[in-house]
């Protein structure tokens, strides 16, 4: 017989007495708390990724003193519990035991329409970070996220303030560093990274937010201040069913609690007023401020919009001219390129709602570009290598306008597209390069469980017009063949990987650096 309680009462008792949640069966510990969690993917593709409740039998010998899960669980939860003898008729069971208490203890019960959003609760009860955490700056999109996290960590730490970051290369902050495996961590990690930055004395954590993280909830219970996008384009609809359910979770960083968003709801929100999607939160949130490239076209008044325009650029970098509310400033950056141009945008934007001063910007002329985007990878010959993150269409049209804009007098591109990944956008990415190169060296990405081949057959139609086309599957060989190619006035741009270290093949992580290839290669 199961004892139901009400999430508050284990809230409540996970707070005082600190009992470990878990919502991993290896995880379970006698005494804790085991969150059985619905699949991560939408429920068409739920059928590769288990639901927690298939390992409830694994997770029950261990003792729990509560479990919680969908109504529709229960009658599993009562099955796996009376085989292993964990569920007795016992009153006593309403009250969670102690860790360590003995493991025939009946565990009690929450029932919680969205178990998801029930462990954001519990995170925060055992973290504290509902009542002491940094200043939480979230930043989506599907391009930008990373330099514009960057570019804000810099402006912040030429401000004296202690910074965390968490994003898709590494996560770190004072006295810590690991590399990241995904953009955003599952909720009970990322409270626990905040509650580490907290105690080390961290004012602000800047967080780059998935449209995966916002629809599975790995950001419940996380009190973000500020919400910033940065712009919407085709990617993930491996994941998502189109381009609006995509939009949809990004969405979720900018809505108030009651209307299925983030805790806080005087959040300061920016967003990309030149991106359709963006002027969509905009019209949504007046309080929100825009920025742009370009004249005011949105309607807004100056007060709730920052434009730029790029004044000039070159190979060396770029001259901004920015207004916003009546004033106006400049900023040299070494940055190069539209796309860029609209990060720095970003991330004065941020800073703005922020409560930054046009002053405290200059301090964005030092920062020199993210790990492996735009990378420039320095060498003996004197050529023009960069690496690059790009693996979408619209990154791929930007790094190589930014290219053609520096004017090199060839562009020599090698690329290729994840597998089991959103398969419609292989020929658009093959389209995008095929427009700004002069030779295009088609190869092989991350294939993960795809063949190569096949992938590379999916690019090719978008590569009709290119001037020259090489394809071969191995990268390292691919990366070779363009270098061979290149004078000293052309660029090489290789793109898809950019910081990543591996390749994705067949379940297993190669080594596999495209910055290591390349300068090995030039030598």
């Amino acid at each position: 017989m199961t004892v139901e309680i009400s999430l508050d009462a284990l809230c409540e008792r996970v707070r005082r007495e600190r009992i470990p949640v878990v919502a991993h069966s290896a995880d379970a510990v006698a005494g804790c708390v085991y969150a059985v969690l619905p699949p991560a993917l939408p429920s068409d593709k739920a059928r590769s990724s288990p639901g927690g409740e298939r390992f409830l039998a694994e997770a029950l010998p261990a003792g729990p003193s509560a479990i919680l899960c969908a109504p529709e669980h229960l009658t599993l939860l009562e099955h796996c519990a009376a085989e292993h003898g964990a569920l007795q008729a016992n009153p006593a069971a309403s009250v969670p035991r102690r860790t360590g208490q003995s493991a025939g203890a009946p565990p009690a019960v929450v029932l919680a329409a969205d178990p998801r959003a029930a462990l954001g609760r519990l995170a925060c009860a055992l973290y504290d970070t509902d009542r002491q955490c940094p200043e939480v700056v979230g930043i989506t999109g599907t391009n930008g996220k990373t330099t514009t996290s960057l570019l804000l960590e810099c402006l912040l730490r030429a401000q004296g303030c202690a910074v965390g970051v968490i994003g898709t290369i590494s996560r770190r902050w004072p006295g810590y560093e690991e590399e990241s495996s995904l953009t955003t961590p599952d909720c009970l990690t990322l409270h626990s990274m905040l509650a580490r930055m907290r105690d080390a004395g961290v004012r602000y954590a800047l967080m780059e937010v998935s449209s995966h993280a916002l629809d599975q909830q790995r950001v419940a219970g996380v009190p973000f201040t500020t919400a910033l996008l940065t712009n919407l384009t085709q990617d993930h609809l491996d994941y998502h069913a189109d381009m609006e359910d995509y939009f949809l979770a990004k969405e979720k960083l900018f809505l108030p609690p009651e209307r299925g968003g983030t805790p806080s709801a005087d959040k300061r929100k920016a967003a990309n007023a030149d991106d359709p999607y963006g002027r969509r939160l905009l019209d949504s949130f007046p309080d929100a401020l825009g920025f742009g490239l370009g004249e005011n076209t949105t309607g807004r008044p100056d007060e709730n919009l920052l434009r730029g325009r790029v004044l000039s650029m070159n190979r060396e970098g770029l001259l901004l001219s920015v207004r916003h509310a009546g004033r106006e400033w400049t900023l040299s950056s070494p940055l190069v390129g539209d796309f860029n141009a609209m990060n720095l945008l970003a991330a004065q934007a941020a800073g703005l709602a922020m409560g930054m001063t046009a002053k405290e910007f200059a301090a964005l002329s030092a920062f020199t570009g993210a790990p492996g985007r735009l990378e420039r990878v320095p060498n003996g010959r004197a050529l023009h290598l960069f690496v690059d993150y790009a693996h979408t269409p619209d990154a791929l049209t930007k790094v190589l306008s930014a290219l053609r804009a520096a004017g090199f007098a060839r562009v020599v591109t090698v690329f290729g597209c994840g597998g089991n990944r959103d398969r419609t956008k292989r020929p658009l990415m093959g389209a995008a390069v095929a427009a700004l190169s002069d030779v295009a060296v088609l190869t092989s990405d991350n294939p993960r469980d795809e063949d190569p081949e096949a992938v590379m057959d999916d690019v090719l139609p978008g590569l009709a017009g290119c001037p020259r086309v090489i394809r071969e599957a191995d990268r390292k060989k691919a990366v070779i063949l363009a270098l061979d190619l290149l004078g000293r006035n052309d660029a090489l741009l290789v793109a898809g990987k950019g910081h990543e270290p591996y390749q994705l093949i067949r379940g297993v992580k190669y080594p596999f650096s495209d910055r290591a290839v390349l300068a090995e290669a030039a030598r």
